[in-house]
């Protein structure tokens, strides 16, 4: 299985925001913005939802999906990383505190009572741009 480029992981670890792609019901791509950090084997990109939200049922569906991370500081800079997911609800609460602690400095407020899922993209494809 590929890893995540050099540039990928970069764009992981700092508080960028990532465009996920899933495919809907209808066949036609749906698009979320959403915050990341790259696994700690650096196979791939993982991120938080709450169940039941579009990109959640989309996974469910077709386990298959794609993120492009921007570099906050120059959007022509970016990279994309394709690939099948895995969900679980081991962490879901963690993941969206450190992410949050990440992107916005401060713990995570949730007010969803619908069970929060760790979402992780394998890294099959890792392209990247501007580097």
């Amino acid at each position: 299985m590929p890893q995540l480029t050099e540039l990928a992981r970069k764009l992981a670890s700092e508080p960028n925001f990532a465009t996920l792609a899933t495919i809907g019901r209808d066949g036609l791509p749906q698009q979320s913005i959403v915050w990341v950090k790259a696994t700690d084997d650096g196979d791939g990109i993982a991120f938080s939802t709450v169940e039941g939200r579009v990109k959640h049922l989309n996974l469910l569906r077709d386990p298959r999906a794609g993120i492009l991370i921007t570099d906050r500081d120059n959007p022509y800079v970016y990279a994309v990383v394709r690939g099948p997911v895995t969900i679980t609800r081991d962490g879901g609460p963690e993941l969206i505190d450190e992410l949050s602690h990440k992107y916005e400095g401060k713990p995570w407020q949730e007010a969803a009572t619908t069970p929060r899922v760790v979402v992780t993209i394998s890294a099959e494809r890792v392209t990247e741009y501007g580097a």
